[in-house]
């Protein structure tokens, strides 16, 4: 395939558990029991919907909402894009085999002919779900407007020019881009008909094995076969997807066997379906659990406070206790087994002695005996941010507020939907979110998104004059060595300064009923819903 620049890092993938509210501050838009009933509802709904003879399938699942960021299907709207991809709608250029290497999915073969410019085999054969058949001008219209409305993918894929003749594609960038061929597989990049547009209701013509019949916001979709999909006849009829927010709606309604499969159960739930008739599919994720610290809050611009503050988080125990062992303590963003993973690196060991002396050296004391550190008159109280969505984020909260109350910290929580809000107006000193950090297995792209003066989620202002060198480096590396080895200068660099504190990596598991074949965790957690997908 040309010039590779492909990066291996074993059996990992990205995935996302998400769950609502399990800890004090972590409010919910309704109350629990409506929510309940309002999802049992919709779950009963799809079982009265089958018709005599159809082969249908319901899928429950918590990611397919606004608060997620995925209100429709259309891969050029919101920051990720992963429904139309996940459902089984999109597909992209090439896709992730389990080992995370580039394989041939719309295309057939690439080229990397200099530094700026690559050219692309578009694949034979295959044509759109509206009837329009896939050749490159249609790739090269999907990709123009991609650029013209995605801000993060027009800051990935740093596109000059796109030229079309017959099946080759021709991409010339304004600069060297050594990770091109891996951000187009990114779910951004899946391949839509520009010709058939979009609809109103963020519906797409794709070229996946099936099509989306209904799209309905924060409750699912409807999807039918796609009958003329180029790589075999998809099995099923008649999906539906249901968006399930509340872990215990979700239980009931696998062991009531109104869903099929389910995606994103609580963690408390699994051994339920742990024997036969269910199967569970797990995985390790690069999906990583972390805090980045606020440098316009006047105590976190002391290093002492940060350190103590990483070297106050109990990990192990938040991995092990509350997560009951669904995760792996992290040092870094990328787990252990990438080439430039957490056994590359070190970060601050948990110690409540160390955190305490690091604070008495920074002049925080407590001077009036009430458990809690002062300077200058003024407790030290800390906003941790953080939103109820992914079920793990509550639950770190809970263990920080109690491992920093031994250090003389007080940690106010806000775990909110609406924490977009408190984050544009500044009114947090940490905040603790999820994020994949190598979703095209390359390593450049946590740093690009979180670490640097130009990244759109470097919240809380961290400025460091050696990684912006080591960024200007890796942006022109194609050696996947080199690459890898600035990964690791850059890692340390960001730990060294206490400017983030990574919690855990997770693991995610997707629970299948009796009959179910072909839905299995994949590396990536793009490719869900596939053709291979079947009920007997």
């Amino acid at each position: 395939m040309g010039k590779k620049i492909i990066l291996k890092w074993g059996t990992f993938c990205i995935a996302a558990l998400m769950a609502c509210g399990l800890s004090a501050g972590c409010g919910q838009s309704k109350p629990e029991s409506e929510n309940q009933s309002a999802e049992a509802s919709s779950v009963e709904e799809s079982t009265k919907q089958t018709a005599a003879g159809e082969k249908v399938f319901t899928f429950g699942d918590t990611t397919f909402n606004a608060e997620n960021d995925e209100a429709d299907v259309n891969p050029h709207n919101g920051y990720a894009g992963w429904a139309c991809i996940r459902y089984g709608i999109g597909e992209t250029l090439f896709k992730y085999s389990d080992s995370m290497e580039l394989e041939p999915w719309l295309a057939t073969d690439y080229k990397n002919v200099d530094e700026t410019t690559w050219e692309v085999t578009i694949r034979d054969g295959v044509t759109f779900t509206s009837g329009r058949v896939l050749d490159a001008e249609a790739v090269k219209e999907c990709l123009e407007d991609l650029i013209k409305v995605h801000a993060r993918a027009a800051g990935d894929l740093k596109i000059a020019e796109i030229t079309a003749d017959g099946q080759t594609l021709t991409i010339k960038t304004t600069e060297p881009v050594p990770a091109l061929m891996n951000y187009l597989s990114d779910p951004y990049g899946c391949i839509i008909d520009m010709e058939a547009g979009i609809t109103s209701d963020g519906n797409v013509s794709g070229t996946g094995p099936y099509i989306a019949e209904k799209v309905e916001t924060d409750k699912g979709l409807t999807l039918v076969k796609n009958e003329n999909y180029w790589d075999g006849m998809p099995k099923l009829d008649t999906i539906y997807v249901k968006t399930i927010t509340d872990g215990d709606t979700m239980t009931m309604a696998m062991q009531n066997k109104e869903l099929d499969a389910a995606y994103g159960l609580p963690y408390a739930s699994l051994p339920l379906f742990a024997e036969d008739p269910y199967t569970i599919s797990s995985c390790d994720t690069s999906r990583s659990f972390f805090a980045q610290m606020n440098y316009n809050t006047s105590a976190l611009q002391d290093d002492n406070v940060r350190k103590a503050i990483a070297c106050a988080i109990n990990k192990d125990d938040f991995v092990s206790v509350l997560l009951d062992g669904n995760g792996t303590p992290a040092v870094g963003p990328f787990p252990a087994g990438f080439s430039f993973g957490d056994d590359t690196v070190s970060g601050e060991p948990f110690d409540l002695a160390a955190a305490r002396k690091l604070l008495e050296d920074a002049g925080w004391k407590d001077t009036d005996n009430d458990g809690y550190v002062d300077k200058d008159g003024q407790m030290l109280t800390l906003r941790w941010l953080s939103y109820p969505s992914r079920q793990e984020l509550p639950l770190l909260a809970e263990s920080v507020q109690a491992t920093m109350k031994e250090i003389g910290v007080d940690v106010a929580v806000n775990c909110t939907a609406g924490f977009q809000d408190y984050l544009d107006r500044g009114e947090w000193d940490i905040f603790a979110g999820a994020f994949v950090s190598a979703p095209t297995g390359d390593p450049e792209y946590f740093f690009t998104t979180h670490c640097l003066d130009a990244s759109s989620k470097n919240r809380g202002a961290y400025h460091s004059d050696a990684l912006e060198a080591l960024e200007k480096q890796m942006s022109s590396t194609f050696d996947t060595q080199e690459r890898s080895d600035l990964a690791i200068q850059m890692t340390q660099t960001i730990l060294d300064d206490h400017a983030f504190v990574f919690a855990s990596h997770l693991k995610m598991s997707i629970v299948s009923g009796e009959g179910v074949t072909g839905l299995t965790a994949h590396p990536s957690d793009y490719y869900e819903i596939t053709v291979d997908l079947d009920k007997n």
